[in-house]
């Protein structure tokens, strides 16, 4: 657009028609027709443009005649404005890899400067044609001759700077000699490609040298007069130019003289700029084509296409595996057919239908799809000649010739035979058939298989190079017991669901939970045949439909699975059903995953890996189980041993596609919809006195979340009334809810570990997110992320039985919300039932009630909501009870480790960690009784601020308590009960009762976690960051006789704030006298170091205000804004150099985030995070049932979202770190020999141990902290989003950029703290 800008500049000058004044001829030799005729038509529109409304936009551009020197000064603004859009349209028509030069025919010039009225014609050589296909050919002469518009320019530049430095010299008083001296440095050459700016003269072309000689002060300096001149050759040197000449204007009407030495230092500066610009052109030429925004834009566009891809790729899958091949061929080659579907296909999607040819040895079809892949613009990759190679294996009477013919066309493109077999994924005998091919024309060839060298990152590099003190533990399992139970996970996994007894299934059964039971019972029969009837009915009305070929339907994905399996799938969703109702869209994307995990897991089996994984994990197991001999190796690095061993047969690794999550939802809309219309029940099964019809047992109705209006499926309260009435016995889960009955598979690739069967994700996203796939995929060294993960998943576990069965009977009894248990929905408020229309009450009234239903409604859901949350944790770990198990985890996209199943598991509440022990049991040793009375003390939070002696001494003055409590848990002094964490300081007095009563403590075996936790770990490492001495004395970096608190400090800080301000008179710091407590600010002072905003810290504190009964409500508005002030001030002064960084990061991401990036680093183990928040972009899914509106808020086509990216970097960076210090004292304490698990910034182990993983941290922390983490993430960031100034509109976004650029290189500066304090201070992680 910039040529037409400048085209209507002319046009509103001269006040005559675009064409009549100038008519350019302009060159696009790479320019497409769509991008012609996009041109073509925006000149059109212009030329037909009113004046009145250009003259208006350009009116401070037209000259007065009754002005001479004005207008000189116009004209020459205007010289410029032409010159800069000239060079800013050159930038912006460069395509593919060729610069599209804009070529100017020569135009004489008119007496004011302006552009000539005459036609401009060009000569021979200047001479375009326009080819059929739409193309701009140029026929210019060569490209070392010089524009002759160019050769004007230049002129009519030098004419202009003569005709300033002659108004100059008529308004100075002092000599002009310096003037005329400088001229020459003014001058710009009118060279035809400019780029903007960035280093001064006198340095050299490297922009990091230049950086690196200089101070900070003088890089500010130098940018403010690079960027300011420069914006003049970048787009908007009519502002600057303007500037300048407005300014000589004032000074001579008002009499003013500029001095010689004002004129040099400016001519001085434009020569610099000048001399800037030619020199970052130099390099902008040779990076233009792999400058970032280029890559940016094909990233977008390969975003663009990418979730059509994969359900195309989803949708070819799903034929193929039902046996509908002609249909899947049909859909390709209907793709293939027409230009505009073509393009969202890859080879990939070719090379499914090449499996499809290669399995029935139909070469020639292999052949077509060769041909389909020319006609496509795409090139055969390693896979697709695997399948050709395939379709030869089992081609009798192959000749040799056709397969050295492939083999030659593989070398032609760069691949090898190697590759096939190193990179393909085989299934079933497919391997065995590539190799047939490839012997009938090399009868000696074995595949060269080697594991792939790995490299580590500097942070990790001596624990895998040095491994001679590493002992790695064992299980306490033989190999035939670890055997055993891998069989029943398999089948487990295989069935894709496991039914448990419920915990509730314990009380009486009376007569009408009988009769409910039976009712239900025989329903769920009649609903079993509708719903398979209606299924089929469906599948055939779509497998009849006459639509097109090209177009996704849903038949395909309706035959992967058996019809009962289905119709299971969709009981078991309205047995599960809450009675409040659930979303459409959570419980559509519930059915299309368990859909999609039955066809994965069916697909593992069609494939035939199900047999091999069986061989290599029992080969695997002989590095985990005890009659075994050791090894020195790692689990992933056995695992991947095993593998290159028994290469032959099927691959284990990848070769699924994920379903798009439209997919997902579009099939379970369906069966929804399904379930709606067909499922129902007699009006008068509970009451005979109704009238007998049939009514529906789902309703589907709209209700509002927020301000969003939602679809809702809602049980009708017969059906909720029955199975409230049933309290049935049985609990049916899918496989990956229960943990693992055997050790999971080790993490050894981005898309293999954790479950045997069930698909899990390396990288917890958001439904649909792709991004940290991709990363994770292109990076090559997470080792050390892989084997921390396994570590935590090889952790064996077992159930607390005597404790699980106190909380049981507590469960089944009342529930107790004093001890977190949550009781039944008999306990709830009764909900009033009355008549909106009844005279009797008043409209006061009737508000009322009906306030009070809403309140009664929401209570009745939330307590239905925990109960069940308590029932499935419960009855799941009552159903593991007298087993060992495993957790296998996985990690968000910050790397903070989780374990998969989602009910039950350490990382849950205070219950859930209470009933959880570690399998394997540890002699307590000299010192772990005292450990496990400190860990005790430390539940009960009543000895914050004592040191470890001062609390080992409180809990030996309590062992009466302690005993009593073990004994009589229900019935005696109930001493536990007033802890913070209840249930696990009962398991604590338990196992400490226990252990006095043994003959010697020292020998008892405890299988009791202890922890360790850290003191505001993330005020920790932005200490340490920092090297703040003073926050690192208040979050316990430095040693101390007793430990510091932070959330005290601030308090008493805030404290003091508030008597300053009371002596002063403020009433709300009066208020609050006596009211500033510790408790009121932990919560905000915990958050602020995790970008809490004012506005959440003060709801923070208001909540806690309002817990305090003696505070008056009415001044708690006006208290908690006062105190989050007071808050942030404090903790300003007590960790200057963590609010420095923090603000660092936030302006960091801000400027990132407006330059059209998302915010990307590597954590110290290499492990790559970008943050997945953009603008939101809706997407209607439209289905017979109703339209749904996603909000898709990770698209990377969207813009990113600023405020969440600047608001969420300092807390997700942090959270990178905290992660990335758990991993490494997870890898060293494995190496030591220890149990270790993890609750973020929560250590666990052994009491015999705890002293050894102390240790282990502190040295891990320092470790960490030693590398240059500020630095080298400013490195990455200036290396990833400054690799180049911008190609385009270099005014505005040209400074962004050197902020950007300037900010990122100034890494805050660090104070005088000495990390390795650390590995002394007591109270650092206790």
């Amino acid at each position: 657009m910039s040529l037409l800008r400048v085209c209507a500049f002319a046009k509103c000058l001269s006040r005559r028609s675009l064409f009549e004044r100038c008519a350019v001829r302009v060159s696009f030799p790479d320019c497409c027709q769509v991008c012609v005729t996009v041109r073509n038509g925006a000149v059109r529109r212009i030329s037909e443009t009113p004046f009145r409304f250009q003259r208006r936009n350009v009116a401070f551009v037209t000259p007065k005649a009754e002005d001479g020197k004005k207008r000189v000064l116009e004209q020459n603004q205007l010289l410029d404005v032409l010159e800069a859009r000239i060079h800013q349209l050159q930038a912006d028509v460069v395509l593919d890899v060729r610069h599209a030069k804009v070529q100017f025919v020569k135009a004489p010039s008119s007496g004011r400067g302006g552009v000539s009225g005459k036609a401009l014609r060009g000569g021979p050589q200047e001479k375009t044609d326009i080819t059929k296909s739409g193309q701009t050919v140029s026929k210019a002469g060569p490209k070392s001759q010089t524009s002759r518009w160019m050769e004007k320019l230049s002129k009519e530049k030098t004419s202009k700077l003569k005709k300033q430095q002659n108004i100059l010299k008529k308004v100075k008083e002092k000599s002009t000699g310096k003037a005329k001296g400088s001229k020459s440095s003014l001058l710009l050459p009118g060279t035809s490609h400019k780029t903007i700016s960035t280093t001064a003269k006198k340095t050299g072309p490297s922009i990091k040298k230049s950086r690196s000689d200089k101070t900070l002060a003088d890089e500010t300096r130098d940018a403010f007069f690079s960027s300011s001149a420069s914006t003049a050759a970048g787009g908007t040197a009519a502002m600057l130019h303007k500037h300048k000449q407005k300014k000589t204007k004032k000074q001579a009407e008002e009499g003013k003289v500029q001095s010689a030495s004002d004129a040099e230092r400016m001519a001085k500066e434009l020569a610099e700029v000048e001399e800037l610009e030619r020199r970052l052109n130099q390099q902008a030429g040779q990076s233009v084509f792999s400058s970032r925004p280029e890559c940016q834009q094909e990233d977008a566009a390969g975003n663009t296409c990418g979730d059509l891809q994969m359900s195309i790729h989803s949708y070819l899958e799903a034929c193929v595996f039902a046996g509908q091949i002609e249909k899947a061929h049909h859909f390709l080659v209907s793709q293939h057919r027409v230009m505009s579907r073509r393009k969202h296909l890859n080879t990939d999607v070719y090379n499914i239908m090449m499996r499809v040819w290669a399995k029935k040895g139909t070469l020639n079809q292999i052949g077509r799809m060769f041909i389909l892949l020319e006609e496509a613009g795409l090139k055969p990759n390693v896979g697709s000649y695997c399948t050709a190679l395939e379709c030869m294996g089992r081609s009798p009477d192959l000749s040799p010739k056709i397969v050295t013919r492939c083999l030659s066309q593989m070398e032609e493109d760069g691949l090898t035979v190697d590759d096939v077999f190193s990179q393909c994924i085989f299934h079933q005998d497919e391997r065995d058939m590539v190799l047939k091919a490839v012997h009938i024309v090399q009868p000696d060839y074995q595949p060269n298989l080697h594991a792939t060298t790995e490299c580590y990152p500097p942070l990790v590099e001596d624990y895998y190079m040095q491994r001679e003190d590493h002992q790695y533990p064992k299980l306490d399992f033989t190999h035939e017991e670890l055997k055993e139970r891998f069989t029943r996970q398999l089948n487990m996994e295989q069935a894709c669901n496991v039914t448990i007894d419920s915990v509730e299934g314990t009380k009486a059964v009376t007569e009408n939970m009988a009769k409910m039971r039976e009712l239900l019972a025989a329903q769920r029969i009649q609903w079993q045949k509708i719903l398979l009837q209606a299924l089929r009915e469906n599948k055939m009305i779509l497998s009849n439909t006459n639509s097109k070929d090209y177009r996704l339907n849903l038949y395909p994905y309706l035959c992967l699975l058996e019809d009962r399996e289905y119709v299971d799938i969709m009981i078991q969703s309205v047995v599960n059903m809450p009675p409040s109702g659930e979303s459409l869209k959570i419980l559509a994307k519930d059915l299309g995953h368990r859909i999609y995990t039955k066809y994965y897991v069916q697909q593992k089996n069609r494939n035939q890996t199900v047999e091999k994984l069986g061989n290599i994990y029992s080969a695997y197991l002989d590095l985990l189980a005890k009659d075994s001999e050791a090894y020195h190796v790692l689990p992933r690095e056995h695992w991947c041993n095993i593998e290159l061993e028994q290469s032959a047969g099927p691959t284990l690794q990848g070769g699924e596609t994920h379903w798009p999550y439209v997919v997902t939802l579009e099939l379970g809309t369906f069966m929804v919809d399904m379930m709606v219309k067909n499922l129902k029940i007699n009006s008068d099964i509970l009451n005979s006195a109704h009238e007998r019809k049939l009514i529906p047992i789902l309703y589907h109705m709209y209700t509002f979340r927020s301000t969003r209006q939602i679809g809702f499926i809602k049980p009708h309260p017969i059906l909720t009334q029955m199975q409230q009435e049933a309290m049935e016995t049985k609990l049916t889960f899918d496989s990956y809810v229960i943990p693992m009955l055997c050790p999971p598979m080790p993490w050894t690739s981005v898309k293999f570990g954790a479950y045997l069967l069930t698909p899990t994700k390396l990288m917890r996203a958001v439904e649909g997110a792709t991004q940290h796939e991709v990363l994770l995929e292109k990076c090559q060294n997470l080792h050390a992320v892989f084997d921390s993960l396994n570590q935590l998943g090889n952790c064996a576990w077992r159930i607390n039985s005597p404790l699980l069965d106190i909380i049981i009977s507590i469960f089944n009894d009342r529930g107790s919300e004093k001890l977190d248990i949550p009781p039944p929905l008999s306990e709830a408020p009764k909900i009033q039932h009355f008549n909106p229309q009844d005279p009797a009450y008043t409209a006061s009234e009737k508000a009322h009630m009906k306030r009070e239903v809403i309140v009664a409604k929401k209570k009745c859901s939330e307590m239905h909501s925990l109960r069940m949350d308590a029932l499935y944790k419960l009855s799941i770990a009552n159903y593991m009870r007298g087993e060992i198990f495993w957790f296998p985890h996985n990690m968000d996209f910050r790397g903070r480790t989780y374990p998969c199943p989602p009910y039950f598991n350490h990382l849950g509440s205070d219950v859930t960690r209470a009933i959880l022990v570690f399998a394997e049991g540890k002699k307590l040793g000299p010192r772990g009784l005292d450990w496990l009375k400190i860990h005790l003390v430390n539940l009960t939070g009543l000895k914050k601020k004592s040191s470890l002696q001062g609390r080992l001494e409180y809990a030996n003055t309590i062992m009466e308590d302690i005993l009593d409590s073990a004994d009589n848990p229900l019935n005696g002094k109930k001493w536990w009960m007033n802890a913070d964490e209840p249930w696990q300081a009962l398991a604590c007095c338990m196992e400490i009762a226990n252990a006095v009563r043994s003959p010697d403590p020292a020998e008892f075996i405890s299988h009791f976690p202890v922890h360790q936790d850290g003191s505001c770990n993330g005020l920790q490492h932005y200490a340490a960051l920092g090297r703040d001495v003073i926050g690192a004395t208040s979050v316990n970096l430095m040693p101390c006789d007793v430990p510091q608190d932070v959330y005290s400090g601030v308090a008493q800080q805030v404290e003091e704030f508030r008597a300053r301000d009371a002596q002063q008179g403020l009433k709300i710091a009066q208020v609050l006298e006596g009211f500033i407590s510790r408790k009121v600010v932990k919560q905000t002072v915990m958050t602020v170091v995790y970008g809490v905003t004012r506005y959440g810290g003060r709801l923070q504190i208001e909540k806690r205000l309002k817990e305090i009964d003696e505070f008056p409500k009415e001044f708690v508005w006006d208290a908690s804004h006062y105190l989050v002030r007071q808050v942030f001030s404090g903790l300003k002064e007590m960790f200057t150099g963590t609010r420095e960084i923090q603000d660092w990061l936030t302006e960091s991401a801000r400027l990132i985030s407006k330059s059209g990036h998302t915010v990307e680093w590597v954590t110290p183990l290499g492990l790559p995070i970008i943050q997945p928040y953009h603008r939101t972009r809706n997407q209607v899914l439209k289905s017979t049932m109703q339209h749904i509106n996603l909000q898709i808020t990770h698209d990377a086509k969207e813009r990113p979202d600023t405020v969440k990216q600047k608001n969420a970097f300092p807390p997700n960076f942090i959270h990178s770190l905290d992660s990335t210090h758990m991993m490494l004292t997870s890898l060293h304490c494995y190496s030591a020999g220890l149990t270790f698990v993890s609750v973020h910034d929560c250590f666990w182990t052994h009491a015999l141990t705890v002293d050894t993983m102390n240790k282990v941290c502190r040295e891990q922390f320092v470790a960490l902290h030693s590398q240059p983490i500020l630095e080298e993430l400013s490195t990455f960031l200036l290396q990833k989003y400054c690799g180049g100034p911008p190609t385009e509109a270099k005014n505005k976004k040209y400074q962004e950029y050197r902020r950007l650029m300037l900010l990122l290189a100034k890494v805050p500066q660090t104070g005088d703290f000495d990390l390795q304090r650390v590995k002394e201070s007591t109270y650092f992680f206790s």
